[in-house]
């Protein structure tokens, strides 16, 4: 278990001066920002704000409501991230370890089973497994004779989750449900390339599943763009076969539409034989799942990227099932569960150790943000980016969160100000906001949470936006 020193003395001060956050609460909001919610409608008892230095040395400039408990949407992406960097450390990856029971012969046929374990990679994509698979053909194995088996038993249960349950939107990539082996996010990425000669629109799949029907065509049709991908009129009702009812607008010129697959826990299977299947390989048996023996040593491993570079995929574009992983790698390490439950006990622990009992212990409940029942007041998120701020991983998580103007979920969102900040954006159906790092202009930099829960709470970007130029604005 890997920790950071211990917190310095004036670290301490500079926490206790955010505890005492609501002595100095400002009843009067920044002038932009109460105008910008007088205009989108939003009432300022629907959101909580809190201004601060990142160093502590200062009371808040802003501290309203900060000590509500509210439903901080993807912004508990940075409370996962964090803690694994500081359990964890910038240098953590996932090995996927590859097992050959039996001899291989001088034809390239593995006179056995083949096992695939996974441990959690959080970026098994499509790439990386192929890479995987050339590894397994380095071995000299072309050819299976026994089966082909995943083991996911690190995380319990997960692949069991129900996909639709946050919001009925069971096809949409961002609900894919975490898992021990999870390959490409389990989405499947259709592209559809016009042939106007043929009166078709050539479709091509990645990757391509096995045992899945999956049309090489669609016919063109007249019309403009529009929601081109409503006049496709797809069925996907059928696990085994992909329908196109409709056709594809001949003025789209190329597009492409990821979605999740159908059956999620057949997934990784049919992505493993489909593309080695593709690569020139064969199974004699079946594709199946099971548990390594006991006695099987590893052939090899394969190593993910860096938890570094893996958060910069989480925050900078808010990949929900990613952050899961990292959540749910934590229990597993600190805890040995791959379980939800695990991971909860663990982040509590490390929240008490880390950043202290002073503000209400966040509420945990997959570290996504995906959640309805998630919880964290802007006084405790405040005081955890203070305490990552003088961290030794400060650098790897601030590189992780959008910057404004310039990529991730603020590429579109440049500072009037000119001025520049690091955040990271949370937004679902009733729940809206911003936190992260503000550098202002006389040079000091601050913590900044902004968060809106509510029906109208997306309506609040606006207001959040001006809080941020003002925040910048200290000279």
């Amino acid at each position: 278990m890997l920790f950071a020193p211990r917190l310095i003395p004036s670290l301490f001060v500079s926490l206790a001066t955010l505890v005492s956050a609501s002595a100095f609460a400002q009843q009067a909001l920044p002038t932009g920002v109460e105008a910008a919610l007088a205009r989108a409608k939003v009432s300022r008892e629907t959101v909580t704000m809190l201004v601060v230095d990142a160093d502590g040395t200062r009371p808040p400039r802003l501290a309203w409501r900060s000590q509500v408990p509210v439903n901080p949407a993807s912004m508990m992406k940075l409370v996962t991230t964090y803690a694994a960097l500081d359990l964890l450390g910038p240098a953590y990856s996932w090995n996927t370890p590859v097992y050959v029971e039996g001899t291989v012969n001088n034809n390239g046929v593995l006179d056995g089973n083949l096992y695939i374990k996974g441990q959690g990679d959080p970026k098994l994509v499509l790439e990386r497994v192929w890479l995987m698979l050339r590894h397994v053909q380095g071995l000299g194995i072309t050819t299976v004779s026994g089966d082909i088996v995943i083991d996911r038993s690190a995380f319990e249960n997960t692949a069991e989750n129900d996909p639709s349950a946050f919001d009925g939107e069971p096809l949409r990539p961002y609900n894919a449900s975490p898992d021990a082996l999870l390959i490409n996010f389990k989405s499947v990425n259709m592209t559809f390339a016009p042939d106007r000669a043929g009166q078709i629109a050539r479709v091509s799949y990645e990757p391509p599943l096995a045992s899945v029907a999956m049309p090489a065509t669609v016919p063109l049709v007249p019309g403009e763009c529009g929601d081109w991908r409503t006049a496709l009129k797809t069925d996907f009702s059928d696990v085994n076969r992909i329908r196109f009812n409709g056709g594809f607008p001949a003025a789209c010129g190329e597009r492409s539409w990821a979605v999740a697959y159908g059956d999620p826990r057949t997934y990784s299977l049919r992505a493993l034989g489909g593309m080695w299947a593709e690569m020139g390989g064969r199974v004699g048996g079946q594709m199946r799942e099971g548990r390594v023996p006991a006695s099987l040593k590893p052939a090899f491993e394969f190593g993910s990227p860096p938890l570094a570079e893996v958060i910069r995929d989480i925050n900078k574009y808010s990949n929900n099932v990613m952050a899961q992983q990292v959540f749910l790698t934590i229990g597993l390490t600190q805890k040995n569960r791959g379980t939800f439950e695990a991971s909860r006990s663990a982040l509590g622990q490390w929240w008490r150790d880390r950043i202290g009992t002073g503000e209400a212990q966040p509420v945990f409940e997959n570290g996504s943000g995906l959640s309805r029942d998630e919880r964290i007041s802007a006084a405790a998120l405040g005081k955890m980016l203070q305490v990552a701020w003088r961290s030794p991983v400060m650098p790897e998580l601030m590189s992780s969160l959008p910057a404004s103007g310039v990529d991730g979920t603020l590429k579109k969102r440049a500072l009037r100000s000119g001025g520049a900040a690091h955040l990271k954006t949370g937004t679902l159906r009733d729940a809206s906001g911003v936190a992260g790092y503000v550098h202002g202009a006389s040079g000091r930099r601050y913590v900044l949470v902004a968060i809106a829960n509510g029906e109208n709470a997306g309506a609040t970007r606006a207001a959040f936006d001006a809080l941020v130029d003002w925040a910048s604005q200290d000279n």
